[in-house]
């Protein structure tokens, strides 16, 4: 009787034996992560001089396997993302030609095939595209997960909170180039010289994604003039001294970015590519600043330390 009952308990307890074993399980794994990302953002790398590491890195290249195992994961990582995203974009492709036919008169109407393949490689391109958009902060999260071992304490925090910086930089160069640009310059393209154009769907998908994929990395501008003044390789007082220079080498971007050869559109280009120089002025004095005062504080702590010994 006594082995009944306690068989009978045995199985009447299961679910919750089971759901105490699984908080238990969940807790442990939430305090291993817990600790692996404060040792994560605490720990300290060794700060060896560059002809050191090289010199280290000859005499044990098998060190280099290492990071490209770690390499080969992170992008195995982001080619398994990148695909979900592509296939949840492939569904919902409909309605993304629709939005992007939006700045047309007649909208997706506007648009014919000619070619039997053309629909679907418009459809797959469409896609791809949308599923990098949609993945852009995990692949750089992804990317600073790699280099991150191998930076400063500090510089880890400026690398994570960069990544959100950069998505809304690239998202907002896209968002340019739709709502502004577009509007602009196809008029423009489509009735020049007073001839009527219908675009075919594969040449229109393709110019409006060249544009805003483009006019989105030039956006992250600042961004690459912010982490180049940090490692001490350009200075604000640079970039104010060449800014003729930087204006010539703008008005080329604009010129290859820009589908028309008027000058309104390349303008439209122009305009935020200037303000975006001189805001990379500005975050190229912080970074500066920052590493100055870096450098300042572990002299500091350096010569402290040699007092005390």
């Amino acid at each position: 009787m006594r082995k009944f009952l306690y068989s009978l308990w045995h199985i009447l307890s299961a679910p919750f034996r089971f759901f105490s074993w699984l908080l238990h399980v969940i807790y442990g794994w939430f305090i291993n992560l817990s600790k692996k990302i404060k040792n994560f953002f605490t720990e300290e790398v060794e700060d060896a001089p560059l002809p050191d590491t090289l010199t280290k890195t000859m005499e044990n290249p098998q060190e280099l396997l290492v990071h490209f195992d770690a390499l080969r994961r992170h992008l195995i990582r982001i080619v398994i993302v990148l695909g979900i995203a592509t296939v949840l974009s492939f569904i919902f492709s409909s309605q993304i030609l629709q939005i992007l036919a939006a700045p047309l008169e007649n909208g997706f109407d506007s648009l014919i095939a000619i070619d039997v393949t053309e629909p679907i490689g418009t459809v797959m391109r469409v896609s791809l595209l949308s599923g990098f958009t949609i993945v852009f902060p995990y692949i750089a999260l992804e990317l600073w997960l790699f280099i991150a071992p191998g930076l400063k304490r500090n510089s880890r925090y400026y690398g994570l909170i960069a990544i959100p910086v950069t998505t809304i930089f690239f998202l907002g160069g896209m968002a340019f180039a739709f709502f502004v640009m577009l509007p602009t310059a196809l008029p423009f393209l489509l009735n020049f010289g007073g001839i009527n154009t219908i675009p075919r769907v594969s040449s229109y998908i393709k110019f409006v994604t060249n544009i805003m994929f483009w006019l989105g990395v030039a956006f992250e501008f600042p961004i690459v003039i912010f982490i180049l003044a940090s490692l001490g390789l350009v200075s604000a007082k640079t970039l104010v001294q060449h800014w003729r220079l930087a204006v010539v080498i703008i008005a080329v971007i604009a010129a290859l970015i820009t589908p028309t050869v008027d000058p309104v559109n390349m303008a439209l280009v122009m305009g935020p590519l200037i303000l975006l120089y001189i805001l990379s002025v500005g975050l190229a004095k912080i970074a500066q600043r920052r590493r100055v005062g870096q450098t300042q504080k572990e002299s500091l702590d350096t010569q402290s330390l040699e007092e005390k010994t």
